[in-house]
């Protein structure tokens, strides 16, 4: 079925994109699995070529392009070419909104040029080891003193977590009864705050993860993004498209770990045919097909609705329930049929089967998504 997403005009700035990981990542995905981080330099290379912030107005030198079909398509290209790290997806779908729809024009000017030119590596420090998907239950607290804030806590499983400059971090500040969140920015180099080595992962392990610690961190409150204690207000107005960007990327995942099981069973011959002629192996790949194809125009159509401003917490929570279910259903049995190589590092199937794992986990879990839409159903 003809896909009617993308325009001609997406298609040519894939190509660039595909040109530039063939050049600028690709060569370097194993060195960088290995240290467990991307080169800064990768971002200034990426900033250069117009792939960092795009939805940056021209006057803090972004491209001005507010459209997500061009996430997506950067998204896709990712997993194609086999790109080790996740940051694109952390710096331009969840990060940059922050920046452009909640900071002063003051915070814009300080920040956004770094952003877009790759200067500056972004993070979003929301997860502590004792909450989790909880976002209600955070423990780091932001203490407002004059015209400082004083920031204690620690965070973990934080994408970017040990390369950061900018890291806009969720705290307790204490308004509304002791509900109140407020959402600080802060800079690597603070007094007070401590950013760990690469955590190590079963997979993604290109994708810098890391812990920070805020011990008596005092930030300027110039640096408040948003409202004193309503930053979650903001955080779930941007839940959506993070949801969904996680989404795009697990039918990419899906499709592509298919697309390698299937030319697999074209070529591997056993009992005297090739392994895709057999009923059982013709059966699983016509279901995985089906899956993807599915759930593909669904996401596809999630897409428009964002764009739309259409798409709500529910809708975008059930998208990613059901991507990253299928991504991690496909992805396993793409691995089996690739019998016993499937399980060998060599094999790109294996990195691609254990980097799938954490789709249905970061983000919110499948069973916060779930329980999302129920309620959502019950209204």
């Amino acid at each position: 079925m003809r896909r009617t997403l993308l325009t001609e005009g997406h298609e040519d700035f894939r190509t660039a994109f595909r040109s530039f990981l063939l050049k600028h990542a690709v060569p370097h995905t194993e060195r960088w699995e290995s240290q467990g981080f991307v080169d800064r330099a990768f971002w200034k290379e990426a900033g250069a070529a117009g792939f960092l912030s795009f939805e940056v107005p021209p006057e803090y030198g972004g491209l001005g392009i507010d459209d997500f079909r061009y996430n997506v398509v950067i998204a896709e290209e990712l997993v194609a070419n086999e790109v080790a790290g996740d940051g694109f997806a952390l710096h331009n779908d969840i990060v940059t909104p922050y920046l452009l729809h909640w900071c002063s024009p003051r915070q814009q000017r300080r920040w956004l040029p770094g952003c877009v030119a790759g200067d500056t590596v972004t993070a979003i420090a929301m997860t502590e080891p004792g909450a989790g998907s909880d976002l209600a239950g955070i423990s780091t607290t932001a203490r407002i003193e004059g015209d400082e804030v004083v920031l204690d806590g620690a965070k973990t499983f934080i994408t970017n977590g040990t390369t950061a400059g900018l890291v806009l971090v969720l705290a307790r500040s204490g308004e509304a009864d002791g509900r109140g969140m407020t959402l600080v920015a802060v800079e690597e180099g603070t007094a007070g705050f401590e950013q760990s080595r690469p955590l190590h992962k079963i997979g993604r392990r290109a994708q810098d993860t890391g812990e920070m610690s805020f011990t008596e961190c005092r930030v300027p409150a110039a640096n408040i993004v948003g409202e004193p204690g309503r930053a979650l207000e903001l955080v779930k107005r941007n839940l959506p498209r993070e949801r969904l960007s996680i989404a795009v990327t697990a039918v990419a995942g899906a499709r592509h770990a298919f697309e390698l099981a299937l030319a697999h069973c074209k070529e591997r011959q056993t009992f005297g045919q090739v392994l895709g002629s057999h009923q059982t192996v013709l059966h699983r790949l016509a279901e995985m097909h089906t899956a993807i194809e599915v759930t593909a125009s669904h996401v596809d159509r999630c897409v428009e609705a964002l764009n739309a401003g259409e798409l709500t917490a529910e809708e975008a929570a059930a998208a990613k329930l059901w991507a990253t279910e299928t991504q991690w259903s496909v992805t396993d049995r793409a691995l089996q049929l690739f019998g016993g190589y499937g399980y060998m590092e060599e094999y790109p199937i294996a990195r691609i089967w254990r980097d799938a794992r954490v789709q249905r986990i970061y983000g919110g879990t499948s069973e916060i998504m779930a329980e999302i839409v129920g309620r959502g159903l019950l209204r």
